[in-house]
């Protein structure tokens, strides 16, 4: 038996960047919440067919959708898509996002542009294309930020930069979106355990200097950080707006 608020059928998701790490962990939790979901990837589609290929053999329900979110027509197709095939949206899930080091002096603007342009571009994108269908079904967002908007990141300022964008535009869409009901809020993770983070969490000693930083002790896997973002989407959650919701393990107490 689905715990009670939980059963999100049949409630059609889109989670960009869904092929690995934070978003393959979400779209499987939809799932086995009874969501439909349809798994955004941009270059690895080998992984987002063996997600949706798990999810169905499950039981669940699921695609794979290619697409370039920092691009204004693959962005609004992926809503199309979606829409097209299950035709409701009620679930926006905006991870897709990149991490390269750009260290002051020396940095490189192209690695903001690509950083811009994925992480905040693409989640305004997705965002906005989104919102007519969200208001029709009550629907939510959800945003994934990150401790480097919130406290910053020496030598990755470009990401900071953009996840510190991401919790403003949560709070100006959760203010204007609110009385056209579409609940709005976003999860800030810190240090996660995921390929993206490997070239950091590869090194033994960084690791055990990274946990020691962190109160629970450890870093997080993926589907510590998805368990929140399911609630936030879920009728448990009917009430929260603009939240920025921290699931750092206590290495940043910013709430």
């Amino acid at each position: 038996m689905t715990p009670l608020g939980l059963d999100l059928a049949p409630r059609a998701a889109l989670v960009t960047g869904g092929s690995r790490g934070i978003g393959a962990a979400v779209a499987r939790l939809l799932a086995r919440a009874g969501a439909r979901v349809a798994v955004n990837y941009a270059r690895r589609e080998r992984p987002a067919n063996d997600l949706v290929r798990e999810i169905r053999d499950a039981g669940g329900e699921a695609m794979a959708l290619a697409g370039d979110v920092s691009s204004p027509e693959q962005a609004r197709q992926l809503v199309r898509d979606v829409v097209a095939a299950w035709e409701r949206l009620d679930i926006l899930v905006n991870n897709a996002g990149i991490w390269e080091e750009d260290a002051a002096g020396s940095g490189s603007v192209d690695v903001w542009d690509r950083t811009l342009a994925v992480n905040l571009r693409g989640t305004y994108l997705v965002t906005d294309a989104a919102v007519p269908h969200l208001e029709r079904s009550g629907g939510a967002i959800v945003f994934v930020s990150s401790t480097a908007g919130q406290r910053g990141e020496a030598r990755h300022a470009a990401y900071a930069a953009s996840k510190g964008a991401i919790i403003s535009y949560t709070k100006s869409l959760a203010a204007e979106l609110g009385p056209r009901g579409v609940r709005v809020n976003c999860v800030a993770p810190g240090w996660v355990d995921t390929e993206m983070s490997q070239g950091a969490l590869g090194d033994p000693e960084v690791r055990r200097e990274i946990e020691r930083s962190i109160p629970l002790g450890r870093v997080a896997a993926p589907d510590d950080i998805a368990g929140p973002v399911v609630f936030l989407v879920s009728d448990l959650a009917r009430h929260v707006q603009g939240e920025i919701l921290n699931v750092n393990g206590g290495s940043v107490l910013a709430g």
